[in-house]
């Protein structure tokens, strides 16, 4: 029986380890490779064929996109399955990667519900789904119960609820950030956290190229540390948003008191992607962040 091969491609370490790990432990018989950018990906699928690709958008050297339009002029390539794991997921993107040919999409941050069930779905259409899941040992499905931490930790018995679909783009509204006490009063600006179990806004109490320091309201659901995460900042005239994706380092209370309204978030930053560089170094040398935001897609 052959075997079922899978290439990973992302830019961000973290993010290619989550969807290895969160593959390698539902299907044990798949053979996975990985990739860090476009460039490194379309050299691994010249040299051998691959049943599904899973791809970020926005990597250095060549995009998620231009490597899906390069595989769609491949003969050998036309009808592999090619799914976007990706933060953009705006009206246009969505259209430019349908028209180049892409097969699915699996939106940052993700669960691992979300991820096994597009994977799981590519699969059936090529008739390779029936063949990987006869050969995998019986197991208790719990990856469907956790969200894209187990990936890392092997699972967690709290379950995390799928954030609803965003608004059109036109529908969305400009929202101020809630305004923390004090203790955050001197901030960078304002922004909004896409965690797999929502999203909220957010002010930006400091900010480096390795990370920012975040505060956020206390929710029902706590935050969990090294939860997958996407940081999105408006930027430019345009209001264009900065997807920055992350994971959380450290959560603690802003306030020294158990019951604290405000919590304060460590979001590290895995993006490799030059631009992205770029616009965190002019954020921070230009002294402030914007002082709106978009709920991003």
């Amino acid at each position: 029986m052959s075997k079922v091969s899978v290439l990973v491609v992302d830019d961000a370490p973290f993010i290619r380890d989550l969807v290895k790990k969160c593959l390698r432990n539902h299907f044990p018989g798949m053979v996975i490779e990985d990739a860090v950018n476009g460039r490194k990906a379309q050299a691994l699928l010249a040299r051998e064929a691959f049943d599904l690709v899973l791809c970020d958008w926005e990597m250095p050297e060549m995009s998620g996109l231009e490597l899906l339009t390069w595989c769609r002029q491949q003969d050998a390539m036309k009808a592999m399955p090619f799914i976007m794991v990706t933060s953009r997921g705006d009206k246009e993107n969505v259209v430019q990667a349908i028209q180049a040919g892409v097969s699915d999409f699996v939106g940052k941050p993700f669960t691992n519900e979300q991820l096994l069930t597009k994977v799981k779905k590519a699969l059936s259409k090529t008739g390779k789904l029936d063949a990987l899941m006869s050969s995998a040992p019986a197991r208790v499905n719990s990856a469907f119960a956790n969200d894209s931490l187990s990936a890392l930790t092997g699972g967690r018995a709290e379950t995390v609820k799928v954030a609803p679909p965003p608004a059109p783009a036109a529908a969305r509204p400009v929202i101020n950030a809630p305004q923390p006490p004090a203790a955050a009063a001197t901030s960078r600006g304002q922004g909004q956290l896409r965690l797999p179990g929502g999203t909220q806004p957010c002010v930006i109490k400091a900010l480096s190229l390795k990370e920012a320091l975040l505060v956020v309201r206390r929710g029902e659901t706590l935050p969990q540390v090294l939860e997958g995460a996407v940081l999105d900042l408006e930027q430019g005239e345009n209001a264009e948003i900065a997807r920055l994706n992350g994971y959380l380092h450290a959560v603690a209370a802003l306030e020294p008191k158990p019951d604290s309204d405000w919590l304060q978030l460590t979001f590290k930053f895995v993006d490799q992607d030059a631009q992205k560089l770029d616009y965190l170094s002019r954020l921070i040398a230009r002294g402030t962040a914007q002082k709106h935001f978009v709920p991003g897609a």
